[in-house]
């Protein structure tokens, strides 16, 4: 072969190599603009649902004779959650994610209310309004929702691209994207989800507000009648509040929380968790018998103190055992007062704990406890007597303890009776005798009336501290899931009244 031949072919050889260089960079260069242009676009459609489904996703919707709010947000396993302020939430596995349906109860019409509470025979008719009411209330979410994601996908690109085209595949990709969102929905719905309901709040402490799991498996469309008899009990109790004697605590009020006998009861601590995080309390106090024998394993009942967040005044009763008072002065947040004072939250609290260990009623030494209380409340007023300025509250565990610091403090709290009960003593000290906070414990089933859950609030002026207002808590015993609230002023105290033969 000549050297101009091979010297062709050469050159042939290379301007082929170059054109699919050149090529592959075209395909290449082709390729990865569509890619950067799809991707880009998934991106903003993306962005563009999720922002339209927690902005539209909203709506107000009446629910019988309250309001209630609906909305959508993003969660991994989906479900239902229904809040029923300040009672607490129950949670639904109704569906699979990413989208979780969220309902509140914002407002009670009174007008409407009066007349549902005045017409018992409402609840007929009310069972069908709920039901269309929370039915026509989320198809209007819905709507609102994905009509807010295409908008916002439309707008967000035209922002950037400047070209219709875009935004309307960038639309297309939000509209498929939220079908894809609806089919897992739709596709993983369980309405047996309402048998197996999880609660928090006081909600926790009454399960029976749907009934039986298997009936409502069974007989799905009762629980449309059992969701207005929740309707129906809320609205009562929201009656009852709007009804209190006015008093608006202020920035200058102290807010103290009152415990006692709460007797290893572990629903007790949901209880005071959940009220003194709805009513922003600034302390805790508890006037004793946290246990019941004051035992080394019952230790592990007591460390749930510090899930509290604020501090937590305690004062040994009968069942607590000196070892009970040390495991509790552990605890971070708490603060073991006997015969001495502290201050807290700007309160100058005094406690004194129950000279007795008494957790059962075999000993002989409880069968006479007046003497040994009576000269025990003698040393604790000897002790507040050497103080420069009375502290605003005192705390003991039995109220016969409590009388003989009569005059000596404005203000003394006990517990022992499992009545509750309150009384201004002849030398102008108020006595307040909590009931149990933990519906007796156990005992709390001997009769045949469960006892209550008691708790109380009191408003102390932050300067003065001087009691303005209490309001007091009775929540249903074991079985029971009945709420009561009732207010009182401390401008008109109540008469004295005897104190109830203490329990043992």
């Amino acid at each position: 072969m000549s050297k101009a031949s091979e010297t062709n072919s050469s050159n042939s050889a290379s301007v082929a190599s170059t054109i699919r260089r050149l090529l592959s960079a075209v395909v290449s260069s082709v390729f990865n603009r569509r890619t950067a242009r799809w991707s880009s676009l998934i991106a903003v459609a993306v962005a563009g649902t999720l922002a339209g489904l927690l902005l539209g996703g909203r709506v107000e919707t009446p629910v019988g004779p309250a309001d209630a709010s609906l909305s959508l947000a993003f969660s991994p396993s989906g479900g239902t959650e229904v809040e029923v302020p300040p009672l607490g939430a129950l949670r639904l596995d109704s569906h699979a994610g990413p989208l979780l349906l969220k309902a509140q109860i914002t407002r009670l019409r009174p007008a409407a209310t009066q007349s549902f509470i005045n017409d018992p025979a409402a609840i007929d008719t009310l069972e069908k309004t709920v039901t269309d009411e929370i039915r026509r209330g989320v198809i209007w979410m819905a709507v609102r929702a994905v009509l807010a994601a295409l908008v916002l996908t439309a707008l967000l690109a035209l922002a950037l691209y400047r070209d219709w085209r875009r935004a309307l595949a960038a639309s297309l990709g939000s509209l498929l994207l939220m079908t894809a969102f609806g089919g897992v929905a739709w596709g993983t719905f369980r309405p047996s989800s309402v048998a197996e309901p999880r609660y928090t709040g006081l909600l926790a402490n009454a399960p029976q507000l749907v009934g039986d799991a298997q009936a409502v498996i069974d007989r799905f469309d009762e629980y449309r009648g059992m969701l207005a008899k929740l309707v129906a009990n809320v609205s009562e109790l929201y009656a009852t509040t709007s009804t209190l004697p006015v008093y608006t605590p202020d920035p200058d009020t102290v807010r103290v929380l009152h415990v006692s006998d709460i007797h290893l009861n572990p629903l007790a601590w949901d209880v005071i968790r959940n009220i003194s995080e709805q009513f922003q309390v600034d302390v805790i106090i508890d006037s004793g018998d946290l246990t019941d024998h004051g035992s080394r394993p019952e230790d592990r009942f007591v460390a749930n103190i510090n899930t509290l967040k604020v501090p937590y005044v305690y004062v040994r009763g009968n069942h607590d055992s000196k070892g009970t008072e040390a495991a509790v002065s552990k605890i971070k947040n708490a603060v073991v007062l006997d015969d001495r004072a502290q201050e807290v939250a700007g309160l100058t609290i005094y406690g004194a704990g129950d000279p007795r260990f008494t957790p059962d009623k075999t000993n002989e030494d409880d069968a006479l406890p007046s003497s040994a209380l009576e000269a025990q409340g003698l040393l604790n007023a000897e002790t507040l007597r050497g103080f420069g300025t009375p502290p605003a509250i005192s705390v003991v565990h039995d109220p016969v303890q409590a009388r003989a610091l009569d005059g000596l403090t404005p203000l003394v709290l006990a517990g022992h009776t499992h009545q509750r009960a309150t009384e201004i003593l002849p030398g102008g000290t108020r006595l307040f005798v909590q009931g149990s906070t933990g519906a007796a414990g156990l005992r709390g089933l001997e009769h045949e009336d469960p006892t209550k859950i008691n708790l109380s609030i009191l408003y102390l002026n932050r300067t003065t501290r001087a009691l303005q207002a209490w309001d007091d808590f009775t929540l249903g015993g074991l079985g029971e899931q009945s709420v009561q609230v009732e207010r009182h002023l401390a401008t008109a105290p109540a008469a004295p009244q005897p104190t109830t033969t203490p329990s043992r």
